[in-house]
C-alpha cells in the first residue's frame, strides 16, 4: 500500500505455530481476494480452518484463486464476482454467501484503487480520482451495510478495513487514496461505536508496504527492497478474528511495526490509535 518507505521495522507480528483448527466456525468474506493483499489473507484465513468467500471483480481470476486455496488448504471455499461500488451486486453477493455458507462474521475491506499518478490534486484526472475514493469509502460502506445486520443476527462479528497511514496523514500525490482510507477510518469507529452493544467490533489493519503488483508499479516504491511480510498482516488479521484483540477495536493497527503479543496484553486508553484533532495549547477551545 502506499505509504513513504520507512527504516527497517523493529517490531513485528513473530512465526506462531499454525493452527488449523483457530477460526473453525468462522465465514470469512474477503473482497479484492483474487490477487495481492486479498489473496494472502484468505489462503491465511482458510489455512486457520475459516470458511472463506472471495469477491473481486475478475471472476475467472477469481475462481481460480479460491479454487487453489480450497485444494491446498482443504477449507470450504466460494468464488463471487462482484464490483464492490455496485449496491445490487453487493447486495446479491452477500445474500449468496450467506445461503450457501451462512452469515458472515468476519468481514475483511480490502479492494479498493489507488491514484493512477503521482500528481497533486490539481492536476489529477477527475473521474479516476473520483473512483479511487468511491473504492476507499462506498466499497467498505456498502459491504458493511449489507453484513453487519446479519451479524448482529448471529450474535456478533469482526470487520476489518485494510488502512494505511496515509489514512492518518495528508498527502502531496496520493489525495484521492489519502480523503479515502481517512473516510473508511471514521467507517470503522462507526461501525464500533453503534456496533458494540450486538457484539460488532471493527478494526483499521494497515499491512504496511506488502510487495504486489501494486506497489511495484508505483513510483515512490521503485527500487524497495524493504516490504513488509505477509504472513504479519495474517497473523493480525487471524488474532482480530479470533476474538483475540476485541480491546482495540475502532482503532488503528500496523503489521510489521505492532508486536501481537504486545497488543494481546494492551488496553488502550481514550483516543489512543484513534483520528482526533490535537489542541494548539491548553487555551484550545475545542481540545
Amino acid at each position: 500500500m502506499p505509504e513513504r518507505p520507512r527504516p527497517p521495522h523493529r517490531s513485528q507480528a513473530r512465526d506462531e505455530p499454525l493452527d488449523g483448527a483457530a477460526l473453525q466456525g468462522t465465514v470469512a468474506l474477503v473482497t479484492g481476494a483474487s490477487a495481492g493483499i486479498g489473496r494472502h489473507l484468505v489462503q491465511g484465513l482458510a489455512e486457520r480452518g475459516a470458511t472463506v468467500a472471495g469477491l473481486a471483480r475478475s471472476a475467472d481470476r477469481l475462481t481460480a484463486a479460491m479454487a487453489e486455496v480450497a485444494g491446498s488448504t482443504g477449507a470450504r471455499t466460494l468464488a463471487v464476482a462482484a464490483d464492490v461500488t455496485d449496491p445490487g451486486a453487493v447486495q446479491a453477493a452477500v445474500a449468496r454467501v450467506t445461503a450457501e455458507l451462512g452469515p458472515v462474521t468476519l468481514l475483511v475491506n480490502n479492494a479498493g484503487l489507488i491514484d493512477a499518478a503521482e500528481v497533486p490534486l490539481w492536476t489529477a484526472d477527475p473521474e479516476q480520482w473520483w473512483r479511487v475514493v468511491e473504492s476507499q469509502v462506498r466499497g467498505p460502506f456498502l459491504l458493511s451495510r449489507a453484513v453487519v445486520p446479519g451479524m448482529i443476527a448471529a450474535g456478533g462479528g469482526r470487520v476489518i478495513g485494510l488502512g494505511s497511514g496515509l489514512g492518518t496523514r495528508g498527502s502531496d500525490v496520493y489525495s484521492a487514496y489519502s480523503a479515502g482510507k481517512t473516510a473508511q477510518m471514521r467507517i470503522t469507529e462507526g461501525i464500533d461505536l453503534a456496533g458494540a452493544e450486538h457484539g460488532v467490533r471493527a478494526f483499521d489493519l494497515a499491512p504496511g508496504v506488502i510487495d504486489t503488483e501494486m506497489t511495484r508499479g508505483m513510483p515512490m516504491h521503485a527500487g524497495r527492497t524493504d516490504w513488509t511480510r505477509p504472513a504479519d498482516v495474517v497473523a493480525l488479521a487471524v488474532a482480530i478474528a479470533a476474538g483475540e484483540l476485541d480491546q482495540w477495536s475502532g482503532r488503528f493497527l500496523r503489521a510489521g511495526a505492532d508486536d501481537l503479543d504486545t497488543l494481546r496484553a494492551t488496553t488502550p486508553e481514550g483516543t489512543a490509535r484513534q483520528l482526533r484533532l490535537r489542541p494548539y495549547g491548553d487555551t484550545d477551545p475545542i481540545g
